[in-house]
């Protein structure tokens, strides 16, 4: 791992590598997005959890923020996997994606003493009283900021407030 201006990186990103090579977890997100297919509303696949990763990495870069990429990338894509749980079980998807993160963090090797940051990200992404945490509040922001209210067809009948909604490109 390499420091570079109070930025943590990793070159290889091991962890991210072995998670996307993950059959299950490529089947998850494949089961997602099929269960997403018809959804006039922001969908949650691979694009979205892509976007929240760069656009979070984005951030972090402007403002030069102590995170750690992989650990953020690793967030990213893991932080909407519970609506698979959400639509089979109505079980909230902030709850039931810590227990699949979980999960694939351990199949992947990923230490466990930084687990924690990520199962709370998870959890907390959806809650606006815990913006004051630096790793929480990036990720909240790339996700709302990974929504195209400005370009959406069905943006009259989106529950999201009209404060939520992404109306630009870059903030």
């Amino acid at each position: 791992m390499k420091q570079e201006s109070g930025i943590k990186t990793c070159n290889q990103m091991e962890y991210l590598r072995r998670l996307i090579q993950e059959t299950d977890y490529l089947e998850r997100m494949k089961e997602l997005e099929t269960l997403e297919q018809d959804r006039k509303f922001c969908r949650h696949g691979l694009q979205h959890v892509l976007d929240v990763a760069r656009l979070a990495w984005i951030k972090v870069l402007e403002e030069q923020q102590p995170v750690e990429k992989e650990q953020l990338y690793l967030t990213a894509l893991l932080h909407d996997m519970g609506r698979i749980a959400e639509y089979r079980q109505g079980i909230p998807h902030h709850e039931a994606g810590i227990i699949m993160a979980r999960n694939y963090l351990q199949q992947i090797g990923y230490p466990q003493e930084k687990c924690e940051l990520i199962f709370e990200a998870i959890q907390e992404h959806r809650n606006k009283e815990k913006l004051n945490k630096d790793f929480i509040s990036i990720i909240k922001q790339a996700d709302n900021q990974s929504r195209n209210c400005f370009f959406c067809e069905a943006g009259k009948e989106c529950k999201w407030s009209e404060e939520r909604k992404n109306y630009t490109i870059v903030s």
